[in-house]
């Protein structure tokens, strides 16, 4: 059973850091491209990033650009989302996911075929 697992959530004041994991476990995804999502209560889930097998293409929304990155350690099946200069509307439940088709990438939620039970980031001012 594929299971993609996050933690790292908590709350941060405004300006703060915080790192987020996600481990995966029951495949291998060092052929997959791997994402980061979040939702904010009444709100879609959005992109935030991804970043492509080998780690060699990583892509941010515009909201995040500059103060993110995400990437990945294959040899241990993780990936990573390390969040700087916070703000409060970054507040979300944010979620990993991978592509079941390798070589390929996306930003749209449907892109995807796995997913994690979220970790919530609650940014304070």
């Amino acid at each position: 059973q594929v299971q993609l697992v996050e933690s790292g959530g908590g709350v941060v004041p405004a300006g703060g850091s915080v790192s987020l994991s996600c481990a995966a476990s029951g495949r291998t995804f060092s052929s997959n491209t791997m994402g980061w999502f979040r939702q904010a209560p009444g709100k879609e889930r959005e992109f935030v990033a991804y970043i492509t097998y080998n780690g060699g293409i990583t892509y941010y929304s515009n909201s995040v650009k500059g103060r993110f990155t995400i990437s990945r350690e294959n040899v241990k099946n993780t990936l990573f989302l390390e969040m700087n200069s916070l703000r409060p509307d970054d507040t979300a439940v944010y979620y990993c996911a991978a592509r079941a088709r390798p070589f390929s990438y996306g930003i749209s939620p449907s892109a995807y075929d796995y997913w994690g039970q979220g970790t919530q980031v609650t940014v304070s001012s």
